[in-house]
């Protein structure tokens, strides 16, 4: 099956390194225009330079903006729009891992994760919808976790944010129907990305992190941590045209660790 995004244009948040990283590879390699969006502006330069080199046939910008703001996103977005003409294709992956416990959880954290995660898809969701609706296509993937299906303890705020996100794509899918704007959750379970060397980093563990990795993954259902390319092909396959009659949906990308379907 070819899957191609030729012809398309994208902007990816948090799109300098992980699994934003690797769907803009994704997307690039099937052909697609795309723009990167991340605060800081040396990892943002350096996978501009990688997109490039590996897919020289498609327009690829960088752009460096702190969407937590409404100002960044409008800047963010206008700016993609410049470089490649149009936006078909939203990924709002930007979003930390913010947690503790409940009463510990202060206002500015629980202020700080619903502007990066929540408000940002909303706001650039906004934004990205006139031009879909007026072409008659468009997709929309919101990335979240599987905490959003299942709240674990001690999850607050990210589980909260996720499942408010979780209830914005269903209400976003079933409003763009009528325009051919698709809208999909990709729920992420473990699956190597920065995000988790920062863990080991900080875990003060003496294995080397792939051996870590791997302890870790030995419990879940399928052995092993996933990795963010098989993430990036999921991602891929609902903006192509095969993905075409999938919309509205939350998507576990776990390897089965999820208890909720």
């Amino acid at each position: 099956m070819q899957l191609s995004l030729a012809g398309r244009a994208a902007l990816i948040t948090g799109g300098s390194k992980g699994l934003g990283l690797a769907i803009a590879r994704a997307f690039a390699g099937a052909g697609g225009d795309v723009a990167i969006v991340a605060r800081d502006a040396a990892p943002l330069g350096k996978a501009e330079a990688e997109l490039r080199a590996a897919a020289p046939g498609v327009k690829v910008v960088a752009i460096a903006a702190d969407i937590s703001t409404a100002e960044g996103c409008e800047a963010a977005f206008a700016e993609a729009g410049r470089a490649l003409g149009q936006v078909d294709i939203l990924v709002n992956n930007a979003g930390t891992s913010q947690r503790g416990p409940f009463p510990e959880v202060t206002d500015a954290l629980w202020q700080g994760d619903l502007d990066l995660k929540l408000f940002a898809a909303i706001r650039l969701g906004r934004l990205a919808w006139p031009g879909m609706a007026a072409r008659r296509w468009g997709r929309i993937i919101n990335v979240l976790n599987t905490g959003a299906k299942a709240p674990p303890a001690e999850g607050a705020p990210t589980a909260v944010t996720r499942a408010a996100g979780m209830a914005l794509t269903k209400v976003q899918a079933n409003e763009g129907a009528r325009h051919n704007i698709l809208v999909n959750a990709l729920l992420v379970g473990l699956i190597d990305s920065d995000q988790h060397r920062r863990r080991h980093a900080a875990s003060g563990s003496t294995e080397s992190y792939e051996d870590w990795l791997a302890t870790l993954g030995a419990a879940l259902p399928l052995g092993r941590y996933g990795r963010p390319e098989e993430f990036a092909a999921m991602a891929l396959f609902l903006c192509t045209e095969q993905g075409g009659y999938i919309s509205g949906t939350a998507i576990n990308v776990d390897g089965g660790r999820s208890p909720v379907v």
